[in-house]
């Protein structure tokens, strides 16, 4: 049976539904989204690899953003090729150079004005639990 595009799979293979969207216009609001999905990916990440484990920004205009968090607090985005279109955005957002590859390293001081920026182009947010974010454990 062919999977729904907008679901995504746990640890478990339980289906994650996205969230649709709501539109974030302050600081305050990302910055309390920000808190909320970090104790949600938390309780969906038990048993999973955290280097895989993150968020999905599905764009209204398509494409998808993947979002992960280091312990040491930076932003590792994935932007893959459907989703390139957003990165003058990204750039203008966080001030950080766009790099030569979809995997974006950015401080993670920048994720309240990236979230901020991107706000308006999100359709739906879901956790992920076992994407390659490009970290590689030595």
């Amino acid at each position: 049976m062919a999977q729904d595009p907008h679901e995504y799979e746990n640890e478990e293979n339980r289906p994650l539904l996205e969230r649709p969207w709501i539109v974030l216009r302050t600081t305050y609001d990302v910055e309390t989204w920000i808190d909320h999905q970090n104790r949600h990916l938390q309780r969906h990440a038990v048993g999973s690899r955290l280097e895989r484990c993150g968020l999905c920004f599905r764009l209204e205009q398509g494409g998808s953003l993947y979002l992960h968090t280091t312990q040491e607090g930076d932003v590792v985005l994935d932007v893959p090729q459907e989703a390139e279109w957003v990165a003058p955005l990204i750039v203008a957002a966080t001030q950080i150079a766009q790099p030569a590859k979809q995997w974006w390293t950015i401080p993670g001081d920048r994720l309240t004005q990236l979230v901020l920026g991107l706000s308006p182009l999100i359709a739906a947010t879901a956790i992920v639990t076992d994407h390659d974010f490009g970290i590689r454990r030595y």
